[in-house]
């Protein structure tokens, strides 16, 4: 299998198995999609990490794949392309991606859909597209302006160059950086303490601010109080409270 799913501790890591660069063609498109499914029906993942190994994340597209392919082919592939990494950004879980090498392309918008990444001080990102005489497919337009604005989006996107890991982590494409051996254990601990959190609450969460970045805020205001409220009716929000009440802050065990 090109893309695998291991669970242990409640953190299920996805991991991207391709030598040697993690080329991301079809089969990996749709079993990605799989397994970010699989993912977030589990009641055992409560957190996931997206890992392509030690030496490399993913490194793109398999362009002599897409050469092959014509544009009445490409109209029908570009949804169900989009669709694989639109499943990953909806995991209704806490997303850490682990990001070793080279993320370029394809690799570089699957970081993107996760809710925090972790690079190694080797790391090289960018969208680099454009010297095919394309653009980003996979969501790369539409959440790297989101996530770094569109000016910093437009450079990486317009130029195709590649930043490192410390100009990646200044212009917010990256949340932290550390030595490449202990990218996937910062990123598995991360996980693994959202793991031992409320489920619900840190499903509102992602929902709520997801939701909220797409529309105006009155809509997104909307979009909180009805989770907010909500969460009211839940075990969770009971074992908090009555841990903060009983205990003090910061005590509370969740199942």
């Amino acid at each position: 299998m090109t893309v695998t799913l291991e669970v242990s501790g409640g953190v299920g890591t996805i991991r991207l198995d391709r030598p040697p660069m993690n080329a991301l063609d079809i089969a990996t498109q749709d079993r990605l999609r799989e397994l970010a499914e699989e993912a977030s029906g589990r009641d055992d993942v409560r957190a996931v990490v997206l890992y392509g190994g030690e030496k490399v994340f993913a490194a793109g597209a398999d362009i002599k794949e897409m050469q092959a392919m014509d544009h009445p082919a490409m109209v029908v592939r570009s949804k169900a392309l989009q669709e694989s990494f639109t499943a990953v950004a909806r995991i209704p879980k806490p997303v850490v991606a682990a990001v070793t090498g080279y993320a370029l392309g394809g690799g570089c918008e699957l970081a993107l859909c996760a809710d925090f990444r972790i690079a190694g001080d080797n790391a090289k990102l960018g969208q680099p597209e454009i010297m095919l005489g394309l653009i980003p497919g996979a969501g790369g337009t539409q959440r790297l302006a989101r996530l770094v604005g569109p000016a910093k989006a437009k450079d990486l996107i317009f130029t195709g160059r590649h930043v490192k890991a410390d100009e990646a982590l200044t212009m917010g494409l990256v949340d932290r950086v550390v030595p490449a051996a202990e990218v996937y254990e910062h990123a598995h601990a991360w996980a693994a303490r959202l793991a031992k959190g409320p489920a619900l609450a840190l499903r509102a969460a992602k929902e709520a601010v997801d939701a909220g970045l797409e529309t105006d805020i009155d809509t997104g205001l909307t979009i909180e109080r009805t989770w907010f409220a909500g969460l009211f009716a839940t075990e969770d929000r009971e074992r908090g409270m009555r841990s903060f009440v009983d205990e003090g802050p910061g005590k509370a065990k969740f199942l």
